[in-house]
C-alpha cells in the first residue's frame, strides 16, 4: 500500500466521482481508476460500489477512509516537522554560559531566541569557559558563551572550535571600601602590584586568566592569596578585606557597599565570545542563537 494510492483513494472517496477526483489530482481518469483498482486488489475487497449513475463507499471503504485520513494527516505533520528541523525552527539546543554573561547578554539572548524559535527547546548550562571548551569538543554542548580567547585545539583528534566576539566591556579592579586606592578615578597595573589578589584557576578560565595577566604585565609581582571559581566568592573575599580582584565592569551590578569598583588605566577590555565546533557552522539553529546573541549585545549599546 503506497501513500500515493491512499491520496488517490481519499480524493475519490470525498468526491464520489472519478472524473472530479482526477481533475482535483491534476491527472487523467484512467490512471486513477487503475490505482484504485490495485489498492482494492491489495486489501482484498471492494472499496467502492460503482454504477453508471453513482459511486458510493462500501463499508470497507468507509473504514479505510477514516484510517487513511489519519495516516495522511500524520505524515503531512511529520513532513512539516522535518522541514522545521531543516530550517532551524524545531529541535533543541544546549548552550553553556559563564556566570558573568548573566549581567550582560544572557537575558537578552534567551528572550530573543525563545521568541523567534518557540519550537526549539533551549537548555542553558552554567559552566566555566574551560568546562565549556571540553564539552564543545565532546559534543555535549552546542554553543558556548565563553570569556576571552579560546585556547588552541589540542594535538589529538579533538574537533577544532571557532569563536566570534559578541560583547566587549572594560576590566575593573574591585577593592575594599577602605583601601587607599578605592578613592581613585582609575588605577594602574603598577599600583595594583602590591595589593593581595583573589584570582581564578586557569584550567577553568584560561582566556580570562591570561587576559588579566596580560593587563597586569608578564613580570607581575602580584601576590595571589586566594584562587576561586565564582566571582561572587571573589567579591566575598574582597568585602572581607582579604585583597582585590579584577573582573568585567558588569560586576557593578553585584557589588555591595563594602566594595568599590575602580576602572583600570588605559581601559583594557575583556570579551564574551560565542564558541562552537567548526563543523557546526552550517546548523541553522546554532546560527539563529548566535544571531540573537549579536542582537542582544547590540541592545546593550
Amino acid at each position: 500500500m503506497e501513500l500515493r494510492q491512499l491520496r488517490y483513494f481519499l480524493a475519490v472517496a470525498e468526491e464520489l466521482h472519478f472524473g472530479r477526483a482526477a481533475r482535483r489530482l491534476h491527472m487523467s481518469q484512467p490512471p486513477l481508476s487503475v490505482q484504485v483498482a490495485r489498492l482494492e486488489q491489495e486489501v482484498g475487497t471492494a472499496l467502492f460500489d460503482r454504477s453508471t449513475r453513482r459511486v458510493a463507499l462500501t463499508p470497507a471503504g468507509r473504514h479505510l477512509q477514516a484510517r487513511a485520513r489519519h495516516i495522511v494527516e500524520e505524515l503531512d505533520t511529520v513532513r512539516g516537522e522535518m522541514r522545521d528541523f531543516v530550517d532551524g525552527l524545531a529541535g533543541e539546543l544546549t548552550a553553556g554560559f559563564v556566570s558573568s554573561a548573566n549581567y550582560t547578554v544572557l537575558p537578552g539572548v534567551v528572550q530573543l531566541f525563545r521568541a523567534s524559535r518557540p519550537g526549539v527547546t533551549l537548555r542553558l548550562v552554567p559552566l566555566t569557559s574551560g568546562e565549556q571548551f571540553d564539552r564543545l569538543r565532546d559534543g555535549t554542548l552546542d554553543v558556548g558563551i565563553v570569556r576571552d580567547e579560546v585556547p588552541q585545539t589540542p594535538s589529538d583528534s579533538s574537533p577544532a572550535l571557532t569563536t566570534e566576539v559578541v560583547f566587549e566591556e572594560r576590566l575593573v579592579a574591585c577593592l575594599p571600601v577602605g583601601h587607599a586606592l578605592a578613592g581613585r578615578p582609575e588605577v594602574t597595573a603598577e599600583e595594583l602590584m602590591d595589593v593581595p589578589m583573589i584570582s581564578y584557576p586557569r584550567a577553568l578560565m584560561p582566556g580570562f586568566v591570561d587576559r588579566v595577566a596580560e593587563v597586569l604585565g608578564t613580570s607581575s609581582r602580584t601576590q595571589v592569596v586566594e584562587e576561586v571559581v565564582h566571582q561572587e566568592t571573589a567579591l566575598g573575599f574582597v568585602a572581607a578585606g582579604v585583597g582585590m580582584t579584577i573582573l568585567p565592569e558588569s560586576v557593578r551590578q553585584l557589588v555591595p557597599p563594602s566594595i568599590v569598583v575602580v576602572p583600570l588605566a588605559g581601559s583594557p577590555t575583556t570579551r564574551l565570545l560565542a564558541a562552537r565546533q567548526e563543523r557546526a557552522d552550517d546548523s541553522p539553529v546554532h546560527e539563529a542563537f548566535i544571531a540573537c546573541l549579536r542582537d542582544a549585545a547590540a541592545q546593550l549599546g
